[in-house]
């Protein structure tokens, strides 16, 4: 028993390390996590409203037995560039997350039953179907809000509707939140001169067209021009993080060192170190971040989980684990469960561990990393069974 445990934590743990060091090869999302479409498929990258659905359309023309649809607007001021979060929010638990296109508008529509990508019925759900309906019927009397770090959300209760009601909500309202730690938006964009804001709305509308080359020449201006532009610098590392280019790193950390309380750069950052495996580098970027952004965000708790995993820190690895578990309805980050696995294996709390493995095997997309812990749900459950030796 011993012998297999142990074996089974060196293989999950090392598929883990491997997992993260692919993911952040990806544009990280800005941990504003996924979109979702009204046929209830996670859609693009939260950091790309390109091959975005057409949200104007969907929200007056639809009907609100399918889905919901609803707008954010920021009080005093422009939408940020990033997609906003949105959660919907059921007797206090987070239920379902989506993000915001470029023009603030948000679609909710869950898969029916929160059908798993593994399940053969996530394919089979058309849009106006009955399933999608009592899956949208779910949310009655939720709250609907916002999460922008910096910034106090208004919120919109569900309310019961006929399926040729209007779907949408109506708006959420944001405003500067009194005595935040750290902003989603940074101060140095109201303080950029003339022709520095002028370069980056212009890389604003040409990444919004799907032109990044043109973007990231314009938000080279802008940086040129006003070397503590700090969301330019964001900007502009997170098309070079896009393009593999090493200078991204150097963009994310000119955009902190230019205004330390910008949060969005630092999750960005610490996916490059994640990368190189540099554990304390990830750890101290994740609590700096946190100490900004309390909230957090899946892959931010999880990062910091695997980092203080990695360093013999088991007891603060499972805290933000299990947080980034809670903050993550759908599952966009379905290794978070195999970590909690790899803890709780080590604890010798094995039908623990086998519980959350199976949690995540129904979320992993099919390829090595689900084949690997099918192979370790079905080890585990065998030494479940097994008298102990």
């Amino acid at each position: 028993m011993n012998s297999l445990k142990i074996n089974l934590l060196t293989a999950l743990f090392v598929s883990l390390v491997l997992v993260v060091g692919a993911q952040a090869q990806k544009t990280p999302g800005g941990g504003q996590g996924q979109t979702s479409s009204p046929n209830g498929n996670s859609g693009t990258n939260a950091n790309s409203n390109n091959n975005r659905p057409d949200m104007d359309n969907l929200i007056h023309q639809g009907r609100a037995g399918s889905y919901y649809g609803g707008t954010v607007k920021l009080s005093g001021g422009a939408l940020p560039w990033d997609p906003i979060l949105i959660n919907v929010v059921c007797n206090g638990d987070t239920r379902h997350t989506t993000v915001t296109d470029a023009k603030g508008n948000f679609i909710i529509s869950p898969k029916p039953d929160d059908t798993p990508i593994n399940s053969a019925a996530s394919s089979s759900n058309a849009p106006n179907s009955d399933a999608q309906s009592k899956a949208v019927a779910q949310f009655v009397g939720c709250d609907v809000k916002a999460a922008l770090t910096g910034f106090d959300s208004s919120s919109v209760t569900i309310a019961q509707r006929n399926l040729t009601d209007d779907p949408n909500i109506g708006t959420i309202t944001l405003k500067p939140a009194e005595n935040a730690t750290g902003s989603a938006m940074s101060a140095t964009t109201a303080a950029a001169p003339k022709d520095a804001a002028k370069s980056y709305e212009k890389a604003r509308s040409e990444w919004a067209e799907n032109k990044p080359d043109k973007a990231q020449k314009d938000l080279q201006k802008a940086v040129q021009i006003d070397p503590q532009f700090a969301e330019a610098w964001y900007q502009l590392g997170k098309i070079q993080e896009a393009q593999k280019s090493p200078d991204s790193v150097g963009s994310f950390q000119k955009a902190i060192a230019a205004d330390p309380k910008f949060t969005p750069p630092y999750e960005h950052l610490v996916s490059g170190q994640a990368q190189a495996e540099k554990w304390q580098d990830v750890l101290d970027t994740t609590n700096k971040e946190l100490q900004l952004n309390p909230a957090g965000s899946p892959r931010l708790f999880y990062y910091n989980a695997v980092a203080n995993m990695k360093l013999g820190k088991t007891d603060a690895a499972e805290d933000s684990v299990k947080k980034a578990i809670a903050a993550d309805p759908q599952h966009t980050e379905p290794n978070a469960e195999q970590l909690l696995a790899v803890i709780l294996a080590n604890k010798q709390d094995l039908p623990g561990a086998l519980e959350h493995l199976r949690i995540a095997v129904k979320y992993l997309p099919p390829g090595p990393n689900a084949d690997l812990v099918k192979k370790q749900i079905a080890q585990l459950e065998s030494a479940t069974q097994s008298p102990s030796k």
